[in-house]
């Protein structure tokens, strides 16, 4: 008994010095309370907002930075950013070139910088890396660059028109014989065509033998007037030979001869082929009847059909190349020689005529075949034709603007050289835009904007955050 009472007055001491020291022992210090100087993005820390929330431009809760934070105390660094505009974030319609004091309101103006989420044009939107490897996001940069290319055109042989000759008689008169008798026969210049008789040429040429038998007889004599009418006979009747195509090697030949010649030969007066025949033995011929056509396909035509968007590009002079199957794939250069000043209203073209040699005669009229212009251009502002979305009112692409973020641009563009579009406002040099994807990313951006096509024609600022978030 003793021995437990011995331990249970042990305990109570215990217990009752405890009591007494903890009651003596000073309380531990209270964590001091940490004031928050403000909130920052943590993707884009130059994003501040004086009270906690979401990040607008990345959906990322806000992050505090404390009075004692040792980042919150070290000298900010230079800002290189552009900036667009400096704006008051309790009145953001007041906008300044500036920086300064709203002179209403006496608030300090905040910058607004190039690339900040709230500069973007309305319809922008931020798609996750994820995202984009899903739809195919693909971009690329707006280069400038001269550029050549082949326009094809499918052409059509015929007939250079300043090659056809027609053989005519210029007297009445008989064909005696016929010596070009089938339509296709090749002639030779000055080769025997026909022989005709006709009684007015041939008393024509009778007249011309007594004016010379006369003009000899009266040689001797001392009358001059007499000499120069014979003279003036001799002029006339050979003049008139000559108007009937009578040759001067023919004419000579009379002289010489002094026999009149009863069939008078026809020569053909081009080389080419017979196209068309009117001459057969015995036929009487008329000044008004085509006895022969002669074509010479030496040289020929193509004519070119060129849609109203591409005739602009050819002009008389330049050279092109001509392709046909029955020259077995072997080009033929040829030359522009004329453009024709008006559509054709069934076919909705401009006919182009080239003209080239016909070496061969492998070129026949008719003949379709290919012709190819080479067409070069200079340095030009250039995007691949994929990144150009065309609703029928609007052409617009989508800058990337970096950090996931794109934005609707509407854009003027020129003509289509390959794969490529020529753009003439909207768009600058070294800028980054989408290639690949961008059907998807224009839905997006369309439900964001409400239905409405978001494209605006040039950058345009949007209205700037609101007054408790400012970016500094």
């Amino acid at each position: 008994m003793k021995r437990a009472l011995f331990g249970l007055l042990l305990l109570a001491a215990g217990f009752g010095g405890g009591w007494y020291f903890s009651r003596r022992a000073p309380a531990p210090a209270a964590s001091p309370v940490r004031k928050a100087l403000y909130y920052i993005d943590p993707m884009h820390p130059w994003y501040k907002s004086d009270k906690p929330g979401i990040a607008p431009d990345c959906n990322m809760p806000l992050v505090p930075v404390y009075e004692d934070d040792p980042a919150a105390r070290k000298p900010s660094q230079p800002d290189h950013r552009t900036v667009l505009y400096y704006y008051d974030p309790q009145h953001p319609a007041y906008r300044s070139e500036n920086p300064g004091l709203n002179p209403e309101s006496g608030d300090e103006l905040v910058p607004m910088y190039e690339n900040d989420p709230s500069s973007f044009s309305p319809g922008t939107i931020q798609i996750s890396t994820e995202k984009q490897q899903l739809i195919g996001v693909r971009t690329g940069v707006v280069e400038v660059a001269s550029a050549s290319r082949i326009l094809r055109a499918v052409g059509k042989v015929t007939i250079d028109e300043r090659r056809i000759h027609h053989v005519h008689s210029r007297t009445e008169g008989w064909i005696e014989k016929v010596h070009a008798d089938y339509v296709g026969q090749p002639v030779k210049h000055g080769q025997l065509l026909l022989t005709l008789y006709s009684p007015e040429l041939f008393a024509t040429q009778q007249e011309y033998l007594l004016a010379l038998r006369a003009r000899e007889a009266m040689s001797g004599s001392s009358r001059p007037d007499d000499r120069a009418q014979m003279e003036s006979l001799i002029a006339a009747a050979r003049q008139r030979l000559e108007q009937w195509e009578v040759t001067p090697e023919q004419i000579a030949s009379l002289e010489r001869t002094r026999k009149p010649v009863r069939d008078l030969p026809f020569y053909s007066p081009h080389a080419g082929i017979v196209t068309a025949r009117n001459a057969f033995p015995h036929q009487m011929a008329k000044p008004d009847l085509e006895l022969y056509t002669i074509v010479d396909y030496s040289r020929v035509w193509v004519i070119a059909d060129l849609y109203e968007y591409e005739a602009s590009n050819v002009r008389p002079g330049m050279t092109a190349t001509v392709i046909s199957s029955y020259t077995r794939g072997r080009p033929v250069q040829a030359r522009v020689t004329f453009v024709q000043p008006e559509v054709d209203p069934a076919t909705r073209t401009i006919k182009v005529r080239l003209e080239l040699d016909n070496p061969g005669l492998t070129l026949k009229p008719d003949m379709f075949v290919d012709v190819e212009f080479k067409l070069s251009s200079p340095a030009r502002t250039m995007v691949p034709a994929s990144a150009i979305l065309d609703s029928g009112l609007r052409k617009r692409v989508f800058l990337d603007r970096g950090d996931g973020y794109f934005e609707p641009r509407e854009v003027t563009t020129g003509e289509t050289v390959g794969d490529r579009v020529v753009i003439l406002r909207g768009l600058q040099p070294g800028d980054h835009i989408v290639v690949s994807g961008n059907f998807l990313i224009d839905s997006e951006s369309q439900l964001k904007s409400g239905g409405q096509d978001p494209a605006p024609a040039a950058p345009a600022p949007s209205a700037p955050a609101p007054a408790e978030h400012r970016h500094d």
